[in-house]
């Protein structure tokens, strides 16, 4: 059996070599869902009439019937893309936009009932066919469809879609698309039709939904279908299921709305990462002995489940060599020019040694998750929440969104985790808890991040996650042993300091550091950072030291590497944006990302124990703002000092006095700071009685290095939004002395607002 739906199945009287030649001047002309795909269907990409509505008055002028528009377009590529024809790229700020074209009903779908998909439309869509409103859909990212059956008409009709996308409200979601320009992680938008748009014809009942769990336990699928009838005849299902081509399983069901199947196989064979095994699946509805539906899809056999640390498929420890996949295409944005394209992507992630990809706010169309599961590539779903202000009154559009999305890619083994949002703070705690409910109700069969980055809120959270930016290997290695190893693991400031989760009931959970990297380089002319490495051996050097630090690390159960390729001006990719070309010796990335984890070798030192947290008991030596009384006045300068300002003895008298919070901008701000750099001081005193645990709690935009007594206990780089806590255990035993100390601390502020605040806590 052919996995893949292969295209149009009307022929009439046009020859076959004619159809095909039409066919290879159809963009995207392959069937848009190999997992769900019928015979019997009609691809609408192509040539559309286009019409940007800078008044919104397109109603009170006709354009939803039969008023030609001013412009062409070609779909599925947006308006801001090259490959639509227009190329108007950030140019314009375009809300208010119209399709159109005609059609004729093929032969073949004559008395059937005929549905109209599109497999996504940004953001809010209106489609008329022939002048008669089919239906509207609001979210940018999911699928939607419309029985248009009954608003068809013999000869040519007429589709008309309105878009609506005001991705500047703040109410709606828009991932990494700009506002305004392209700059730093933003870029170009896409505005309207960016998925195919097809026919499909299907009996008078049919198989609406299918969901497929498998069960490798037990050699077999559960299968639940959704029938959508137009009578009460007797109905049978029938599932049927394929290994090579032979027949390895079968059931059958009989009643209207939804059966449940369990295909029985009589060949185990699983799907893994590296080693893919997929079934194909048959599905057919009939009444009586006539067959009025019939769909092809496919399975693989896998199961995910959490054990202590590890998250294990089929029993297995698979580390999750991730890299970030943005999605992105010169030419077509968030559109692929190609399967070709989507399949390439995948390929070449896997050349470097990579095992899967966070699939970076966006939602990764079927066509691409067909080719993860085909190359055993495992992926994290994920929602495009940047630009999403949070406003209650938008949240039933966000979940019912994001309810589409799972039940559309829900069948793909590929995907082994979802994370909805991404680098979300407190004020997304309500809807990100409400998603991540709804994610479990859902699909209960994967694990589930309410948010990726820093700040996480679910009280029993099965999955943890932080980006690290980290340019310094040694510390970020020594980093994450010591805060996935040390007693004090997953423990949360305290309470007064907010922006935290709330105390884990169990210690240990699986945890991932999902951004690394980002290490900037660029052999054609581009700009880089002033930290990033110059010469291209250091660039290696700096990239196996960050790998390794996570490889050797037996706490965690994978990473993310930023980035697949360079996206616009953002230069930190493996691979060039515009011709996919690698920067670097493949080989050599490869043989450095794939070697054996020691999460792998199913290592003794994986901790298993579900204990309860103990109850820390901090003290505080240097008071953050939260602290009242205890956060006094540092002394500071904005010019470089001498070097041996962070030393006990160094002599501050003549620099200002402040009180932290230090920054720009943000109304608890309580000094001014705008420049480039701060140095702070100040004093405090210590008991000397043994410490038990030592902890900075810090808010810094940007890179910080924090000293006592001289000594460095704390790197950071990059900036986070809220208060987090980081062990400083060891390295504060070291530095630490009985009677008067000196904290030092250096906040560099290169893009964007000034911020820094923290807390010194010691447990004794």
């Amino acid at each position: 059996m052919n996995r893949i739906c292969s295209g149009l199945v009307w022929m009439g009287a046009v020859l076959m070599a004619d159809v095909l030649s039409a066919l290879a001047e159809v963009p995207r002309p392959e069937h848009p869902r190999p997992d769900l795909c019928r015979e019997n269907w009609l691809t609408l990409n192509g040539e559309w009439q286009f019409e940007i509505d800078k008044a919104a008055d397109g109603e009170s002028r006709g354009l939803t019937y039969g008023k030609a528009l001013n412009a062409k377009i070609t779909v599925p590529f947006c308006p801001e893309s090259k490959l639509s024809g227009l190329g108007l790229g950030n140019s314009e700020k375009l809300k208010d936009v119209w399709y159109r074209r005609t059609f004729e009903v093929p032969p073949a779908m004559q008395d059937k009932r005929v549905r109209i998909h599109f497999g996504g439309v940004d953001y809010k869509a209106w489609v008329y066919l022939n002048g008669q409103l089919a239906g509207a859909h609001v979210g940018g990212s999911a699928a939607f469809t419309f029985d248009i059956t009954k608003l068809l008409k013999d000869g040519i009709n007429e589709v008309v879609v309105k878009v609506f996308d005001d991705m500047w409200s703040g109410l709606q979601p828009r991932g990494k698309q700009t506002p305004d320009r392209s700059d730093g992680c933003i870029y170009t938008r896409t505005t309207g039709i960016w998925q195919p748009v097809w026919l499909e014809a299907v009996g008078r009942s049919f198989v609406e939904t299918l969901a497929v769990v498998p069960d490798p336990d037990h050699a077999r699928a559960l299968i639940t279908a959704k029938i959508n009838g137009t009578s009460n005849e007797p109905l049978t299902l029938k599932a049927q299921a394929f290994a090579d081509g032979k027949l390895v399983g079968s059931d059958t069901a009989t009643g209207p709305w939804q059966q449940t199947l369990v295909l029985n196989l009589t060949e185990k064979k699983l799907w893994e990462p590296g080693s893919p095994f997929l079934y194909d699946l048959k599905v057919t509805l009939s009444s009586g002995n006539t067959i009025i539906d019939e769909l092809k899809s496919y399975f693989g056999l896998r199961k995910l489940t959490i054990d202590g640390r590890k998250i294990l498929i089929n029993g297995k420890p698979f580390f999750q060599r991730l890299i970030l996949d943005q999605g992105f295409y010169p030419e077509g944005l968030w559109t692929a020019p190609s399967e070709e394209a989507l399949k390439q992507d995948i390929e070449m992630s896997l050349a470097c040694g990579y095992n899967g990809a966070r699939l970076h706010q966006k939602v990764f169309e079927p066509r691409f998750l067909y080719w993860a599961d085909k190359l055993g590539y495992m992926v994290w779903g994920e929602y495009p929440d940047w630009g999403y202000e949070f406003h209650p009154e938008s949240y039933a559009a966000c979940v019912n969104e994001w309810i589409e999305i799972l039940l559309r890619d829900r069948n793909h083994p590929a995907i082994v985790g979802w994370c909805p949002f991404n680098e979300e703070d407190q004020r997304a705690k309500d809807l990100s808890q409400m998603i991540w409910n709804v994610t479990k109700a859902v699909d209960p069969t994967r694990p589930a991040l309410e948010t990726s980055g820093w700040t996480h809120t679910l009280p029993n959270p099965e999955v943890l996650d932080a980006h690290d930016y980290e340019g310094s290997p040694g510390v970020l290695r020594n980093r994450w042993l010591e805060r996935l190893s040390a007693t004090i693991e997953d423990l949360p400031a305290p309470p007064r300091y907010g922006n935290r989760p709330a105390p884990t009931p169990s210690r240990i959970i699986p945890y991932m550091v999902s951004e690394i990297g980002g290490v900037a380089w660029e052999t054609q002319g581009g700009q880089r950072n002033g930290e990033e490495p110059r010469k291209l051996e250091e660039f290696y050097t700096r990239y196996q030291g960050t790998i390794d630090a996570m490889l050797d690390n037996p706490h965690l159960f994978g990473f993310c590497y930023t980035q697949l390729t360079d996206v616009e001006q953002e230069r930190n990719g493996l691979y060039f944006y515009d011709n996919r070309k690698p920067k670097f010796d493949i080989a050599r990335l490869r043989a450095i990302t794939s070697r054996q984890a020691a999460y792998e070798r199913n290592d003794s030192t994986i901790a298993k124990s579900t204990a309860p947290l103990p109850k820390p008991v901090w003290k505080v030596l240097v008071g953050a703002v939260q602290d009242g009384d205890l956060s006094t006045p540092y002394a500071y300068v904005t010019e470089q000092p001498a070097d041996t300002w962070t030393e006990n003895s160094f002599d501050d008298r003549a620099w200002k006095t402040g009180r932290a919070p230090f920054g720009h901008g943000p109304q608890n701000v309580r000094t001014d700071w705008s420049t480039p750099d701060i140095y702070l001081r100040k004093k405090f005193e210590y008991d000397g009685a043994t410490l038990k645990h030592g902890a900075v709690v810090i808010n810094y935009d940007e890179d910080t290095e924090i000293y006592v007594n001289g000594e460095k206990i704390l790197s950071l780089c990059g900036y986070i939004t809220c208060y987090q806590l980081t062990s400083v255990t060891d390295a504060l035993k070291k530095a630490l002395k009985k009677g008067t100390n000196t904290l030092a601390v250096h906040t560099h502020q290169a893009v964007g607002g000034q911020y820094i605040d923290l807390a010194l806590l010691v447990e004794n």
